[in-house]
């Protein structure tokens, strides 16, 4: 890798940690520096879960995320594929989250899949896709 390459990388992983930062944290206004303008979010693979614009899933989780007492979001094992001013990202995450009515907390877990793009604010995600691999203490009941 090339210093622009590792620069990328960097800058890329500190997408991903401020998207874990704004999701935790309810802060609506620094999620949306996350993601460009345009950008596509889709969450539907989660228990109720919604896809839409930035705006749309912005204020879907604004309301979904405030009936939750916590939440906290690690990334960790990104890979990132560069091509120019474009890159591909596939992360996993885990998040523990404690639902309202559930007296133990819940866990889930997957990949974030990205389609990032350098802009003249900096890297930003301009789709993001979540697949979820598992979920324990569900707010949905299990499928027989």
């Amino acid at each position: 890798m090339d210093i622009q390459q590792i620069s990328d990388h960097l800058e890329i992983t500190a997408l991903l940690h401020r998207y874990c930062r704004a999701v935790d944290s309810q802060d609506w206004d620094l999620y949306r520096t996350v993601f460009t303008e345009d950008a596509h979010i889709d969450y539907s693979a989660a228990p109720a879960g919604a896809k839409g614009t930035r705006e749309e899933i912005a204020e879907w989780l604004r309301t979904s995320l405030a009936l939750l007492s916590m939440t906290q979001h690690y990334v960790t094992n990104i890979e990132i594929d560069l091509d120019g001013d474009a890159a591909t990202v596939r992360a996993m995450f885990y998040n523990p989250l404690h639902l309202p009515g559930f007296d133990d907390p819940s866990f889930c877990g997957g990949y974030y899949h990205h389609q990032v793009v350098r802009t003249p604010d900096g890297w930003r995600s301009r789709d993001l896709r979540e697949e979820m691999l598992w979920f324990t203490n569900s707010p949905v009941a299990e499928k027989a």
